[in-house]
């Protein structure tokens, strides 16, 4: 049977429901307005969208929508930058009653041509001719598509994009200038015509469909309704406990095709937050310009944060090295949920003067804190941030659930747990450990797959998550991992991976690990190494920084500095589960290479497709035989 229902705790905010979107935008320009709601960088200085502005211009885009022949519920695809334009955009079609449809710049050109075939797009948006360039090769395969909007075309809004190289005749091109002039004309005529078309959207309505990345299979459409996301940004902001309405500064980096991302983007939209998008690769100079008071993120960008912080104290020298060290233990000791003295704490306060704010200025110096999803983050890195006064709340959910389903809070931060669950939103356990939850936080189902959304969805109403989870002694719920992450050995042992690669993950000199071993006698795994953090490891122990990073994973002193991390990481467990051996890659899993998804989850089968030769090395008879004794 089915453990317990587990809800919010006692004294949490009440779920609202019935919610549109545009209802959401519509509020924050009456109570919230924010001069500066959306800001994107255009050659080299900030371009700032007032709240008002922000719901001008999607009105404008969803006029344009209808004018060139779109109804409700048809499919936009948007193949674009994360940015204010998507935004506008996005908002656009959910105003008009269109179903946006957006696609992961770095999915593969299989899924792409899948996305926009299965979601039978009748109009895509790019957001200039780099990406219409990308798609090009499509649009003759696409009877559906005869409409392609480019955002930011290079000649500028006014550009003529009558016929770009290689779309076909019967695809009409125009910038999205043209195609908010056509919506801007048709609002002159009557002023009212965008608030009816708000007033005319249900909460039940399909606001967009996201394709999940897909570690294993083809994407699966997931419907997610006007309720859905509205539900889930308001419960999911109420709970945060330090947003203020209309003081938040963002910076934002992660994907909008994400929902995760799509959810915040809404909630700061609603809060009056001023959010400032910028790129992966300039996030640090950002970090320190925009000052936001918070972001979100995925734990490897803050283990990759945590990763600099060692490499640049192991570079230190002479007092400075003796007081970081010191302020490291500290920090590495300090666990949130233990009670600690006077002296204690007098010490942490010595380091945060020395030491922590120095961390806290290179991210900005005023974090309230950072909102953290996507995949597990290890229970450390959340005390060793919050040692130095940067909190750090973990949550958990799905695409299917619009994402949220459980997050810790600020005044109940439980470390290696993804907290309770949002107000309204029920979970429970499985008897094989599967999560489950029920609420309005569930999608509508799969896109044209209803066999796969009634697989995925009871009779009663509980999603199955595929995830496997416990609850603790405060009722916070811990991902213990993927339901399809666990394999057999060829002894029938079953090994459940997650555990023994978060702490190969969490070595400073390790990017990514893999375990193997499905229908194998025993694990092994593949590592690939964090490559600047080796290269200041070989010049400690004097060995050629410089050299060719195969060559330098064959040196003795790496080696073994690698199993002495892999025998570590074997401590406690099971001893079918311990790793025998390991493979050095001198390569980084991305998703541009297929390893990892879009969200950065690893892709099992690719990899060990792509590793099959490393895979098989470990498993050779010589070994096998080693590994008997």
């Amino acid at each position: 049977m089915p453990s317990r229902i587990y809800t919010a705790p006692k004294g949490s905010s009440q779920p609202v429901l019935g919610r549109t979107l545009p209802s959401l935008l519509e509020e924050a320009c009456q109570k919230n307005p924010n001069p500066r709601a959306l800001n994107q960088m255009v050659e080299g200085e900030w371009v700032s969208f007032s709240t008002e502005q922000v719901l001008q211009a999607a009105a404008e885009t969803a006029l344009g929508l209808l004018d060139i022949g779109l109804a409700r519920q048809d499919r936009v695809c948007l193949f674009m930058h994360s940015d204010a334009d998507f935004g506008i955009v996005d908002m656009g079609c959910l105003i008009a009653g269109v179903i946006d449809v957006p696609i992961y710049l770095t999915h593969s050109r299989e899924s792409i041509l899948f996305v926009l075939r299965h979601a039978q797009a009748r109009a895509l948006a790019v957001s200039d001719e780099g990406l219409l360039a990308k798609v090009t090769p499509f649009l003759k395969q696409l009877s559906f598509t005869k409409t392609v909007i480019v955002a930011r075309p290079q000649g500028g809004p006014k550009a003529d994009l009558a016929s770009p190289p290689g779309v076909p005749e019967d695809v009409e091109v125009l910038t999205l200038d043209e195609l908010r002039r056509k919506g801007r004309k048709r609002l002159e005529g009557d002023a009212e015509a965008s608030s009816r078309l708000i007033s005319e959207i249900d909460c039940r309505d399909i606001a967009t469909i996201i394709y999940t990345s897909g570690t294993t299979g083809q994407p699966k459409g997931v419907m997610l309704t006007h309720q859905n996301l509205s539900f889930n940004s308001i419960a999911a902001f109420q709970e945060v406990d330090y947003v203020e309405k209309g003081k938040e500064v963002v910076l934002s980096f992660l994907p909008l095709s994400h929902v995760f991302s799509r959810m915040l983007h809404y909630g700061n939209l609603h809060h009056g937050a001023a959010v400032y998008f910028t790129e992966p690769e300039r996030i640090s100079e950002h970090l320190k310009s925009v000052r936001p008071t918070g972001f979100a993120a995925v734990p490897h960008l803050l283990e990759k944060t945590y990763d600099k912080i060692m490499v640049r104290g192991v570079q230190l020298k002479g007092m400075k090295k003796r007081t970081f060290d010191w302020a490291l233990r500290l920090a590495s000791s300090y666990d949130m949920t233990r009670r600690r003295g006077p002296l204690y704490w007098s010490r942490m306060r010595l380091a945060d003067k020395l030491v922590y704010s120095r961390w806290r200025r290179a991210l900005g110096g005023r974090l309230k804190g950072i909102i953290c999803g996507g995949a597990p983050l290890q229970a450390r890195l959340v005390n060793f941030f919050a040692a130095a006064g940067i909190p750090i709340l973990q949550g958990y959910g799905l695409t299917e659930t619009s994402p949220v389903i459980t997050f810790n809070r600020l005044r109940s931060n439980r470390p290696g747990t993804v907290g309770v669950p949002l107000p309204g939103v029920e979970i429970q356990l499985a008897d094989d450990g599967e999560i489950l939850t029920r609420g309005p936080h569930v999608m509508h189902g799969y896109y044209r797959n209803p066999q796969a959304t009634q697989k995925a969805i009871e009779a009663d109403g509980w999603l199955r998550t595929g995830d496997i989870g416990e609850i603790d002694r405060k009722s916070c719920l811990k991902v213990t991992d993927r339901k399809k992450s666990l394999f057999k050995l060829s002894t029938g042992k079953y090994v459940i991976p997650q555990p023994l690669e978060s702490r190969l993950t969490a070595e400073t000199l390790v990017d990514q690990a893999v375990v193997c071993g499905p229908g194998r006698k025993y694990c092994t795994v593949l590592i690939c190494p964090e490559q600047d953090a080796l290269r200041v490891f070989a010049r400690l122990k004097q060995l050629d920084q410089q050299q060719p990073i195969e060559e330098l994973l064959q040196e003795k002193a790496v080696r073994e500095r690698f199993q002495r991390m892999v025998d570590q990481a074997n401590k406690g467990m099971p001893p079918w589960s311990q790793i025998q051996y390991f493979a050095l890659l001198p390569v980084e899993m991305t998703p541009e290479s297929g390893l990892l998804t879009p969200t950065l989850k690893v892709r099992r089968s690719k990899v060990y497709e792509g590793f099959e030769q490393e895979i098989d090395a470990m498993y050779a008879p010589d070994q096998a035989q080693a590994a008997a004794v």
